[in-house]
């Protein structure tokens, strides 16, 4: 009987304390905050979250994160999470910085990790799921697991302000996305983006572009089209 009781009594805290913690997460999540460069003023990243040395990352004032977002600036590899007991791995040694800037908004699960740089402009919007990776794993061998091999590829990333990215988008290293350009849903970007430009597929290619005297989108042409229609 009395364990009976103390069952009772276990499920009923557990859901006084689950409503508890839902009511108070948005409390909960802005006190937890880890302390990132600069200043940031009205800051949200919603928990759970991952956040690798804060101290490289700055952000600008009202960014709003969903949950399930990794911010990873590295400075070495392999880390502890991929290391291998076994093996005797060189290390490599990096100066990261990971930079977004004012008004950025992401809708949950956002990944950034930086072994250069990734440069996020002001008023960005990232739908859910987008990755942004300035470095790949080695796969240079097939006699080591590629977790195992040197990082490699690593270049600077930027995305210029006012673009939309959209969901389930993965930008690779090198690449710069140029202002009030948008990439559509389950792009891989491997390479520049031109500024007001629409980019879409696997990889992405440009779409359509604005244009200004009619304001509106039109069929992106590449440069020798624009020259052989004149």
């Amino acid at each position: 009987m009395n364990n009976r009781f103390l069952q009772q009594f276990l499920e009923r805290l557990s859901i006084k304390l689950g409503e508890f913690y839902n009511k108070n997460l948005h409390v909960i999540s802005a006190r937890t905050l880890p302390e990132f460069a600069g200043n940031p003023k009205n800051l949200i990243i919603e928990l759970p979250r991952k956040v690798a040395n804060p101290e490289r990352i700055t952000i600008g004032s009202n960014v709003s994160l969903g949950p399930g977002c990794l911010l990873a600036a590295m400075t070495h590899y392999p880390t502890a999470w991929m290391k291998n007991p076994d093996l005797e791995l060189d290390n490599q040694q990096f100066d990261s910085r990971i930079i977004i800037g004012n008004n950025v908004t992401a809708t949950e699960r956002l990944q950034v990790a930086a072994c250069s740089e990734v440069n996020i402009g002001n008023d960005v919007m990232f739908a859910s799921n987008v990755h942004i990776n300035d470095s790949m794993h080695g796969y240079g061998r097939t006699d080591l697991a590629f977790k195992y091999q040197p990082l490699q590829g690593i270049a600077p990333i930027k995305i210029r302000q006012g673009c939309w990215i959209g969901q389930n988008v993965v930008i690779l290293p090198g690449v710069e996305v140029g202002e009030f350009s948008i990439i559509g849903a389950n792009s891989v970007v491997t390479r520049n983006v031109p500024a007001r430009t629409i980019a879409a597929g696997s990889p992405a290619r440009a779409i359509k572009e604005w244009d200004d005297e009619s304001r509106s989108w039109i069929r992106f042409r590449a440069r020798d089209d624009a020259e052989s229609d004149g």
